[in-house]
Formats: C-alpha cells, structure tokens, sequence
C-alpha cells in the first residue's frame, strides 16, 4: 500500500511511463488504484516516429503488470519521506 499512498499523492503531476514493450508515455497523472494501474491524460509518446498510430491518442489507461519504470518529477519526490515509509512499513511487516 505504500506505493498506492504515494502514487495518489501525485495526482496531477506530469510523469513518464515506461513500459515492457517499450514505449515510454508522457502524460498527466489522473489517477492509480490499488493494482497499481494508472490512468493519464494528455499523454505524447517519446518516439512517435516508433509509434505513430499513438499520436491520435490523448488518454489513456495502463494496466498496472505491463508497466517497467514511472519516472517521477525531481522537485514532487521527497526520498527522504519515502524511505522512512519504507523502513515503517518493512518494520511492521516483520512484527507479523
């Protein structure tokens, strides 16, 4: 649940989804349930020239299994407050 907590938080903000077949998506953060799936809006493709049957394409939904990577914005990304949730909840886990 911690990255579901955090993902919400970042409703809003423009993020890069890459996912395993490759194509990496630039679009607006409209939301992200439990399973991780994430909805965008005004979305471009970092290589339309690649995929250029994505350029009518303004948003979109990704299933949470295919995603790779989420590339976040530097300046929204408190690692410091990540990290302390991580150690919390790992410390939780192992009093189970």
């Amino acid at each position: 649940m911690l990255f579901y907590s955090f993902f919400k938080s970042l409703v809003g903000k423009d993020v890069v989804v890459e996912l395993k077949n490759d194509l990496s998506i630039c679009g607006t953060l409209h939301s992200v349930d439990q399973f991780l799936n994430i909805k965008l809006t005004d979305i471009s493709v970092t290589d339309p020239d690649k995929y250029p049957h994505m350029l009518s394409v303004r948003n979109c939904f990704i299933r949470g299994s295919v995603v790779r990577y989420v590339q976040l914005p530097a300046d929204e990304c408190d690692t410091q407050l990540l990290q302390d949730a991580a150690r919390k909840e790992a410390a939780q886990n192992k009093q189970r």
